[in-house]
């Protein structure tokens, strides 16, 4: 069942990236970002509303576990705040495979701080992740998006190491917290966090970039993540899931992202890029294979 919940987390995350791309294309990001965690706390807000009315103040009414949430609120803001300008000036057929990358990182982290052990599929699985992260790179160099020059190319690799943070962070919270409990609390306090910002910039700061546009692709952005979220996390809480693997599962969004990419936005060197997506979805089918294994 965990390995379900992470395909269906997947293809959210797809669609999840198109109606990003659609939203900050000529958009200010900041403004972008902040309806973004509005939309995400008023989708998750029934849970908290119905706690309060219990006399719950949620994770058992401590402030240590509220202390956590709002640290995961702060990493995932800095990882979306990068990703959302890597998207906008990036194309997706680079820019998604890039954060395919994550698992790899997660994969370290498994196997450092969780103890987490993959059998023999798996490992051929990791190690084509990898090869598609070796041609994926040789692609961005060839459309003058050099790793040593391109600030929207460290923008994308910084968003995948703030989510790969998360990523492990969230292992440990879901031993300790339901989770509703855990998504609800932190989708609200980013959009504290992020209404605050932009409050805070339009008192003292500068003009931030391109003007706000309206797009109804915005609170899609918001609907899309909140049904990923969920079965991310309950895909978590199932004993006997890893994180390794469902972190790898969750890459294979790319291949939303990526089709979108060349039917509708025609990007360049689609071969190729289709070559390297085939290499990457080899490695999700042996992940996903290796977990079926007793």
């Amino acid at each position: 069942m965990w390995v379900l919940l992470a395909v269906v987390s997947a293809l959210c995350l797809g669609f999840y990236d198109i109606f990003k791309k659609i939203s900050v294309k000529g958009n200010n990001v900041l403004m972008v970002l902040m309806l973004n965690t509005v939309f995400g706390a008023l989708y998750m807000s029934p849970v908290i509303v119905t706690a309060l009315c219990a006399g719950h103040y949620g994770f058992d009414d401590s402030i240590v576990g509220h202390l956590r949430i709002l640290l995961k609120s702060f990493i995932v803001l800095g990882s979306w705040l990068l990703g959302y300008f890597a998207i906008k000036h990036l194309p997706l057929t680079i820019q998604g495979p890039i954060n395919a990358s994550r698992p790899v990182m997660v994969l370290v982290g498994a196997l450092m701080i969780f103890g987490e052990r993959l059998n023999w599929i798996q490992w051929i699985g990791i190690g084509l992740g990898f090869l598609s992260l070796f041609f994926i790179s040789r692609l961005g160099a060839k459309e003058g998006l050099s790793v040593r020059h391109s600030k929207w190319i460290w923008m994308s690799i910084g968003a995948t190491v703030l989510g790969a943070v998360s990523a492990l962070y969230d292992k440990y919270l879901l031993r300790l917290y339901q989770p509703t409990e855990v998504q609800a609390w932190y989708s609200l306090y980013q959009c504290l966090i992020m209404v605050t910002t932009i409050l805070l910039i339009r008192r003292f700061g500068k003009s931030t970039g391109d003007r706000f546009k309206w797009k109804w692709a915005i609170p899609c952005i918001s609907l899309f993540l909140t049904v990923a979220d969920l079965c991310y996390f309950y895909s978590l809480s199932i004993p006997g899931s890893m994180i390794a693997v469902v972190s790898m599962i969750r890459r294979g969004s790319v291949i939303v992202s990526f089709v979108y990419g060349v039917i509708v936005l025609h990007e360049k060197n689609i071969k190729a890029k289709a070559a390297d997506l085939a290499i990457l979805l080899v490695s999700l089918l042996l992940l996903v294979l290796g977990s079926l294994l007793p």
